[in-house]
């Protein structure tokens, strides 16, 4: 028997969060694999984010769990807000606050302005979903 918490509409705001993970996943998962088969075509796509592929290049094989990982982890955000589940909610609140102490790192250790911008948009999205936690059931 479905929860009741599930029959109403899924809001836009958690779609949108939902194909932000989607996308996430995809781009770690498309990192993954150009840092397996390098010298492709695909290498083009490194232009995007050249210090991804240097920081990355440069862990060796470690990135390539690492990118592994973080698709799988996005990938299971988003299905879990999708379908509307606590842990979904969690996951994505997590990933999220990593991202943001991330992004804050890497200002005052790194000196990256740049992360700066990271900030206003993880918190809002987290507090978006703090805003709609209750629509999350078991």
């Amino acid at each position: 028997m479905r929860n009741t918490i599930n029959r109403s509409p899924r809001p836009l705001g958690i779609i949108a969060l939902s194909l932000f993970f989607v996308f996430g996943s995809l781009a770690s998962g498309l990192s993954a694999l150009m840092l397996i088969v390098p010298g492709t075509a695909m290498d083009a796509l490194w232009r995007l984010n050249p210090h991804a592929q240097q920081g990355l290049t440069a862990m060796g094989h470690w990135s390539v769990l690492l990118m592994a990982t973080v698709c799988a982890v996005c990938f299971s955000a988003a299905w879990g807000l999708w379908l509307r589940k606590r842990w979904g909610y969690w996951m994505a609140t997590m990933i999220l606050s990593i991202n943001l102490v991330a992004d804050t790192i890497n200002f005052f250790w790194l000196g990256d302005w740049r992360t700066l911008i990271g900030l206003p948009i993880a918190g809002c999205m987290i507090a978006y979903l703090v805003s709609k936690r209750r629509i999350f059931g078991s």
